[in-house]
């Protein structure tokens, strides 16, 4: 037994399931989760030694690779003056100026101690600045576990969300619309109906928790029309996508500037963070200025802070942008080459440094296109590629990342794995 499956064994004794996240199992792999004891770079090394070419990254934030020496350089300086002072420090007010510079839909911005809790945040303040209830959401956008948002679609377009875990009660399932993403009409016909009761549309601008798509051409641009029309605030949840593709997200890619921006990952370098920011009249209803209640302990955390503000200020240095769009085309070329001779149905789906790779012949546009991809021969895939040391999500239905510390080399070796694991 190896040290890893060790460390399983015990870990499912204290730890439901092994592991904190559930989407660190390895259980529909059918093999134990391996554990990690070190990250420098683009590189793991685990619990028996064994080193892989990481392509989860830290399921986003490692977007300098592990362990980079700004970041480890500025969490060092910071925590020998403290850890937390439940009072506002100066590097909160650097990190607020950073992002309300960097991305246009954001004029002032609130920090929070995790992702959801910036979505789940960022949903209140929507209901409380418009005084309605009803929120949109789109099949295969995940922004959290909180209650409104941790919901199914109905049995139609049109059709109250069904709890999507349980402990959600009905009462606030129904308060959420769950439409398919990229579907123009039921967005219209769910304005027809519920027009008054509205207050948000949320959407992962470019999904990344159904694996990896995009928007139609005008899709977003549609929503953010709509949402003005119906007096409803549009919100980015750019946990994701925030700062990895364009230093202003997707938001700066198409031009758009939706009322709230959710974000996370990138911005804590590594360290539990989120935020969500907008125009400065909705932000001015979260207490202590307005009635909606927002607050946390170890919200703007001076490491958290000092942590993501050097990785920001290093990814604006080294316009590190330019460099992921180069190793992702190299990988994305690389692996379509291959696959086109295989004649093996799949879609290869890449924006900058995110990517996915779904085996179907049809094209990926929403949930229901991404749930018809052959998860036999992803699961085959994955195993293939741990055996020969490169890790990537172990679902097909998650984004691949690629840090400024992959090399050439790597992306090479990755490109001759993916088609060692795909030979027939």
């Amino acid at each position: 037994m190896s040290i890893s499956e060790e460390l399983y064994e015990r870990a499912c004794r204290v730890i439901p399931g092994g592991v904190n996240s559930p989407v660190r199992a390895f259980q529909r792999m059918e093999r134990a989760p391996f554990f990690v004891t070190e990250a420098r770079g683009a590189h793991l090394r685990d619990a028996d030694g064994r080193e892989l070419i990481d392509y989860v990254g830290t399921w986003g934030p490692a977007i300098l690779g592990h362990a980079p020496r700004c970041v480890l350089q500025a969490v060092q300086q910071t925590a020998t003056k403290g850890l937390s002072f439940g009072t506002p420090t100066p590097v909160e007010v650097d990190m607020a100026e950073t992002i309300c510079r960097l991305v246009p839909g954001i004029q002032k911005v609130r920090m929070t101690s995790s992702g959801t809790e910036a979505t789940m945040s960022a949903i209140r303040l929507a209901r409380g600045f418009t005084g309605r209830s009803r929120i949109i959401k789109f099949a295969g956008c995940y922004h959290g576990h909180s209650d409104s948002l941790l919901v199914a679609a109905g049995s139609g377009a049109l059709t109250h969300g069904e709890p999507d875990s349980a402990g959600v009660p009905r009462e606030v399932a129904a308060l959420t619309i769950v439409l398919p993403f990229n579907d123009v009409e039921a967005v219209r016909q769910a304005f027809k109906r519920f027009r008054d009761e509205i207050a948000g549309v949320i959407v992962e601008p470019y999904p990344g928790n159904a694996g990896f798509f995009l928007p139609r051409p005008g899709y977003l641009e549609f929503l953010r029309e709509i949402t003005e029309q119906n007096g409803s605030l549009l919100i980015f949840d750019e946990v994701m996508t925030g700062f990895r593709l364009s230093p202003s997200g997707v938001q700066g890619l198409h031009g758009i500037t939706p009322d709230l921006t959710t974000l996370g990952k990138i911005i804590g370098g590594g360290l539990p963070v989120g935020a969500f920011g907008g125009r400065a009249e909705i932000m001015d209803c979260i207490s202590p200025l307005g009635p909606v209640y927002q607050a946390g302990t170890l919200s703007g955390n001076p490491v958290a802070m000092a942590a993501g503000l050097a990785q920001l200020r290093e990814l604006e240095r080294t316009d590190a942008w330019s460099r992921l769009e180069f190793l992702g085309a190299r990988l994305e070329e690389g692996v379509r080459q291959f696959l086109h001779d295989t004649h093996l149905p799949y879609v290869f789906k890449r924006c900058g440094s995110m990517f996915c790779l779904f085996f179907t012949s049809e094209d990926v546009v929403d949930l229901a296109t991404a749930r018809k991809s052959d998860f036999a021969t992803y699961r085959r895939f994955f195993l293939s590629l741990l055996d020969q040391g490169i890790f990537v999500a172990p679902s097909p239905f998650e984004t691949g990342f690629i840090s400024t510390a992959h090399t050439e080399a790597d992306i090479d070796a990755t490109i001759l794995a993916f088609s060692r694991a795909l030979r027939p």
